[in-house]
């Protein structure tokens, strides 16, 4: 039974992606609540006939009153005996199979996949961000606005059928069963009503902001101590213990007092209500007492009249609490916006096609890039790598090597100019599919947090286990896999490597990574100081694995440690964004210009940029 309602609406179903979402609150929340249309209208509408069934029984349980007062018990029982018994039938069959209905369609239907919906979209969403994206923010607070806003969306829906509606419907209920009393009965109530409504907008005017602000800076705080967790080396390395704290402290004391304001406004609210509830009760009760007394009102409409405004007493605390916490999430959910809403602003052209990669060569052609700042990155480069032709990358921090690689994946578009692949723009092909044609090994070689297996396959997922035990092989990997066990006892390629693989040394994590490029065996390899995290011995038997796998490949290797290019085919020096020199390692070194004066003052194999820039 609970099934039925919990597969009302797929979560998961297909749905149109946009790179412009909505960037409003409501527009933002209809686009994600628009499969549950029909489930929200159904909700709204058994919310009201519980409402008017609630209303019903105080107006019965005044009739009943007047019942009793009508003659004897036997008197009674023979008139209206089969009523009540009709009545009772409702109490305990009918009006339960209603409740049940509601609170399956809001708690079964609506609740576990309004969340999940979100969730999901908005990480799908988030992961079409480009690099760039990423790389101006806090990981923490992403992840942390992700979490924080399905949860906060899915309370402010409960919120509107679990009390909102049923509010609504039970105070309209209420205005006509005093109307049906005595028509004078109502006019405390609309007073009531009146400056009820003022207060929840005095409130909910605060509220929203008040609880954006408490957000914020929560997810501030989340931002700052997962960057202290994600950097615990540094941390401890420096022995900045207290200075983080302070760094934390500072945060977490902002949330405090933002909190804090939120709940002055709750304060005064409560105060208010407690107030206004006096007033009901003695304006419609001690009328319903007057009516009485003046022979206007039966003892049934004034018990019907006290029952009433003292569930209304009951409930009008509850719904100031529903209404303020549906502002409250609704602050959450904007806050959130701040990062589910942004534009995807690197996306594919509109006719893109699949990259159809024939031969490997790369042009370069008058490429420009300054991250927006106007200096810095590249500057007008014209390139050209032949297929299978490997080059390497040389020049100072800044240079605008690591600018070139980002280009030629496409994590940026450049600023001018533009990059051929077998002369297909790479801004005209698909993202994925230029980026399934380029094999990287980074220097910093972060793992997932999964195991060495699924590390491994992340380079090719439909790898058979002997292909992965071959790249592993051929990575110098094999044998330490073999001898891990992770805290859960889970032995070698089971074995989870921990977040960004530190559970292993920089050695394994970068032969892991090798391992997964060369299981993906992509035409186009670039290498970014691919053995830098490798002892001398180690890197002497990986070298023979990196030309092996060069092999047939066109390829780009960025080095400080000029002995590890120094046998490709050219070598390319860049300097303040621009080619200085370009040529093989003997050529290179003859001309006696800045590469030569790299290989001169090297210390231990590694360009010395301080001398060099002397």
């Amino acid at each position: 039974m609970f099934r039925f309602f919990e597969n009302l609406v797929d979560p998961y179903g297909p749905y149109p992606e946009t790179d412009t979402p909505p960037t409003r609150l409501f527009p933002f929340l209809m686009a994600y609540a628009r499969p549950f249309h029909r489930l929200f209208v159904a909700t709204a509408l058994i919310s009201v006939v519980v409402a008017a069934v609630e209303v019903g029984l105080i107006f019965y349980m005044g009739r009943v009153v007047d019942l009793l007062n009508s003659g004897g018990p036997a008197e009674v029982w023979d008139r209206y005996g089969t009523e009540l018994i009709l009545a009772a039938v409702f109490v305990l069959v009918i009006r339960p199979a209603i409740q049940f209905v509601d609170v399956a369609l809001l708690n079964n239907g609506i609740m576990p996949n309004f969340g999940t919906l979100i969730r999901w979209r908005a990480h799908a969403q988030v992961l079409r961000q480009s690099v760039g994206w990423f790389e101006n923010d806090f990981a923490g607070r992403i992840a942390n606005r992700i979490m924080q806003t399905p949860p906060a969306a899915g309370e402010a829906i409960f919120q509107v059928f679990d009390a909102i509606t049923f509010a609504l419907a039970y105070l309209v209920g209420a205005a006509v069963l005093l109307w049906g009393a005595d028509i004078r009965l109502v006019i405390p109530l609309l007073i009531w009503f009146v400056l009820y409504a003022y207060l929840v907008r005095w409130t909910m005017q605060r509220v929203g902001p008040a609880s954006k602000a408490a957000s914020d800076a929560r997810s501030e705080v989340t931002g700052r101590v997962v960057d202290a967790y994600t950097n615990i080396h540094s941390v401890k390395l420096f022995a900045h213990h207290e200075k983080e704290l302070g760094y934390a402290k500072e945060a977490i004391e902002n949330t405090r007092q933002t909190f804090a304001y939120e709940m002055r406004i709750y304060t005064i609210m409560d105060i208010c209500l407690v107030l206004l509830n006096g007033l009901l009760i003695v304006g419609v009760v001690g009328w319903a007492v007057g009516l009485w007394m003046a022979d206007a009102a039966t003892v049934g409409v004034v018990a019907a009249a006290t029952a009433l405004t003292l569930r209304l007493n009951a409930m009008t605390g509850w719904i100031m609490w529903a209404v303020s916490s549906f502002f409250r999430n609704l602050g959450v959910v904007a806050e959130g916006m701040e990062t589910i809403a942004q534009p995807i602003t690197l996306v594919d052209a509109a006719d893109a096609r699949p990259l159809q990669l024939t031969e490997g060569r790369i042009e370069l052609q008058a490429v420009s890039h300054h991250y927006g700042r106007g200096a810095g990155g590249l500057d007008g480069i014209s390139l050209t790598i032949r297929p299978g032709e490997k080059i390497g990358l040389v020049g100072r921090s800044g240079a605008g090597k690591s600018t070139l690689v980002k280009l030629l994946l496409r994590f940026y578009d450049c600023e001018g100019g533009r990059i051929l692949i077998d002369g297909q723009d790479i801004a005209q092909v698909t993202q994925d599919s230029l980026r399934r044609e380029i094999g990287m090994v980074q220097q910093d070689s972060s793992l997932m947090h999964r195991s060495v297996r699924d590390n491994i396959l992340y380079g090719r997922p439909d790898a058979t286990e002997a292909d992965v035990i071959a790249a592993a092989e051929q990575a110098e990997a094999h044998e330490f896999i073999l001898d891990l066990q992770d805290p859960q006892g889970r032995k070698g390629y089971e074995a989870q490597v921990g977040e960004r693989g530190v559970k292993l040394s920089g050695g394994q994590r970068q032969r892991v990574t090798l391992a997964r490029v060369i299981l993906k065996d992509a035409p186009i390899l670039v290498l970014d100081e691919a053995t830098s995290a490798l002892d001398s011995e180690v890197e002497a038997s990986i070298q023979t694995t990196l030309y092996g796998m060069m092999e047939g490949k066109t390829v780009i290797a960025i080095a400080h440690r000029l002995s590890t290019i120094a046998r490709l085919d050219r070598i390319i020096v860049l300097d303040d964004g621009r080619i200085a020199e370009d040529g093989t390692h003997a050529e290179l070194l003859a001309r006696e210009g800045l590469y030569a004066r790299f290989w001169q003052h090297q210390s231990g194999g590694f360009i010395g940029t301080m001398e060099a820039a002397e």
